[in-house]
């Protein structure tokens, strides 16, 4: 954490940034223009300044993650320092948790190959015998 901690201080991209939600300030400033980023439950403006207690909703590609903050810095440090600026929550790692799983079972019934030759003659095989009622 850097000495602004005890200013608490900080612009809501700087910190999503500094807490390794994003890569760059600039993609943390363009989640937070399209309505990614909410903060007790409300869409917040980029300029906005994040304190410690605030609770925020990011979202991150297809998950959500509720986050309460904890400390608050403008430096990116190495990621075990940035895991300790926020905690999540145990219903937004439970849902996250469900959500992937749900993926992975759709993804189940889409294999990532196309049979080969032995698998077109055991899917034939198949088809063959179920039709045949045998």
């Amino acid at each position: 954490m850097s000495d602004n901690a005890s200013h608490a201080r900080t612009r809501i991209d700087k910190w999503l940034w500094a807490a390794r939600f994003f890569k760059t300030r600039s993609l943390a400033k363009a989640a937070i223009e399209s309505g990614h980023v909410h903060c007790q439950g409300q869409r917040i403006k980029v300029s906005r300044e994040v304190a410690v207690g605030m609770q925020l909703r990011i979202r991150q590609g297809f998950d959500y993650k509720t986050v309460d903050v904890l400390a608050i810095s403008d430096v990116r440090g190495p990621a075990a320092a940035a895991q300790l600026l926020y905690a999540e929550t145990p219903e937004s790692l439970a849902e996250r948790a469900e959500q992937t799983a749900q993926r992975q079972a759709m993804n189940l019934a889409h294999p990532d190959h196309r049979p080969n030759k032995k698998e077109r003659r055991q899917i034939h095989r198949f088809q063959r015998d179920v039709g045949s009622g045998g």
